[in-house]
């Protein structure tokens, strides 16, 4: 087995698949597993290229052999130019096509599965809207084997921010008609608490949501407090699930399944096995017409130029 692995002919640096000590695959130091060895000498100010890519830059001569790490390794901000579908990489399409069994909804779209989603309008439902969640167990389910669940969705704001033109404003209302909207959710429940700046009403008219049995909505001003609101929401749900559980399964094309990305643990690793084994899922998906998204952008830090290359 080899001791390390080089992912690209134009590295100045190798991966230690194992811990080496000094002698080994010529280290002139202990390195420890997952961690950069120097395959050359590379003198101070040089770019460091791991993947066929610059990661930094070296703080000090470095001779070959060599710990490459933080100690040695200097940060700088470069000058990018992003260049837009120039090492586009076309998938072939797949001799065959493949299916899944999924739930089809009026909107065209598929999902691979059929939740009542519980959402909030802003922090200060969340409770509300984790408790009317929790209240229903697998037990309480057993009935209706079609629904996969209740499930809470909330976050941190909707309240104290600027109104309707603004950027975090539109933002917020976006996520949550995404979540309203996703194939993956057969019917909605929605919960506010009545005074914040992100009304549901807007949200509704702004994205044309068609109130009725798959889709409820309430406010804990308007019922009277948090127990009548949690009260309140199990029995929409109640009612709702008889209706959800109508969806079944049918048949349904790999190209309608639209998958999001995000990275593995952000270790040694990441850019050796996990993440190439999920590009080469995310291939074999867009080879069926399937659709993969990038969704953990903050991961993509300092190689959005690789990336807008390849859009």
């Amino acid at each position: 087995m080899n001791k390390t692995v080089r992912l690209s002919d134009a590295d100045n640096v190798v991966t230690a698949v194992t811990p080496l000590e000094i002698g080994q695959e010529g280290a002139t130091q202990l390195i420890p597993r997952g961690h950069k060895l120097a395959a050359q000498a590379i003198p101070k100010g040089a770019p460091v290229i791991k993947y066929a890519q610059v990661i930094g830059y070296a703080a000090e001569d470095i001779v070959a052999g060599a710990h490459v790490h933080t100690h040695n390794l200097d940060f700088r901000n470069v000058d990018t130019e992003y260049e837009y579908s120039t090492n586009i990489r076309p998938a072939a399409p797949a001799a065959t096509q493949d299916t899944f069994m999924g739930y089809r909804r009026a909107t065209g779209r598929v999902g691979t599965r059929n939740y009542i989603a519980v959402l909030t309008s802003v922090n200060c439902s969340a409770t509300a809207a984790r408790k009317i969640a929790a209240h229903f167990t697998d037990d309480k389910l057993a009935a209706y084997p079609n629904v996969d669940g209740v499930v809470a969705f909330v976050h941190g704001t909707g309240c104290g921010m600027a109104g309707q033109g603004s950027e975090g404003f539109e933002a917020l209302q976006r996520v949550m008609w995404g979540y309203a909207r996703n194939p993956n959710i057969g019917g909605v429940l929605m919960a506010g608490l009545g005074c914040e700046m992100n009304q549901i009403d807007w949200l509704v008219e702004a994205y044309g949501l068609q109130p009725g049995p798959l889709f409820q909505s309430m406010n804990i001003q308007d019922v009277g407090g948090l127990r009548k609101c949690v009260e309140l929401g199990i029995q929409k749900i109640e009612k709702m699930l008889p209706v959800v559980n109508e969806a079944s399964r049918e048949e349904c094309p790999a190209s309608d399944l639209m998958v999001a990305l995000q990275c593995g643990g952000s270790d040694a690793w990441s850019g050796i096995t996990a993440n190439p084994a999920v590009g080469h899922a995310c291939d074999l998906l867009v080879a069926q017409g399937g659709t993969g998204v990038l969704a953990e952008t903050p991961e993509i830090y300092g190689a959005e130029h690789l990336l807008t290359a390849r859009a």
